[in-house]
């Protein structure tokens, strides 16, 4: 298993509810994390990403102002943020299929359902770090590759139809230790 040295990460936790920002900031914590900012919503999130350049974001679905989506969409346009390559971790309840494909198709790193398990989001921010995927830019999106295998005979109804896509590799947020 890989490890990560977590003391090395700057992340941002954005969720309405205090309760689960401090159940995320305690567990990050306890991997080691010390550099965990917090924000309450989604324009206060965006203005502390803006500001504080994380590592990477850990960010709920359903905030007021603006939600976990639009946040990810105005993180990924790359003439308005800092790091538009940033990983975006997406802990939400609402883990129906079409709520994962649209978070998948906004440009969200990886997905976490509501409960949280220590194991999972581990094992998710070592996704991030260890193995980051490279970004695709096509016409209509800008984000992490979504195909998690790579398959150049794939002909399935998902195959990419919007033109060329140019492939960009990642950008490292921190090195494992």
């Amino acid at each position: 298993m890989v490890r990560i040295d977590f003391n090395r990460l700057r992340l941002l936790v954005i969720d309405d509810n205090p309760y689960m920002r401090r159940i995320i900031r305690t567990l990050l914590h306890g991997f080691g994390a010390r550099d965990v900012m917090e924000a309450e919503d989604g324009a206060t999130g965006l203005d502390a990403f803006t500001h504080n350049a994380p590592d990477i974001v850990l960010v709920d679905w359903a905030m007021p102002v603006f939600d976990g989506l639009k946040l990810t969409q105005m993180i990924r346009q790359a003439d308005s943020t800092a790091n538009p390559f940033v990983p975006i971790i997406m802990i939400t309840g609402h883990s129906e299929k079409n709520r994962v494909t649209d978070a998948r198709d906004t440009g969200i790193t990886e997905f976490l359902a509501k409960p949280i398990s220590a194991k999972a989001l581990y094992q998710r921010i070592v996704n991030v770090v260890a193995h980051p995927r490279p970004f695709i830019r096509t016409k209509t999106y800008f984000g992490p590759d979504r195909r998690r295998n790579a398959n150049a005979n794939y002909a399935g109804p998902e195959r990419r139809r919007s033109g060329a896509a140019v492939v960009e590799p990642p950008k490292p947020s921190a090195s494992p230790a």
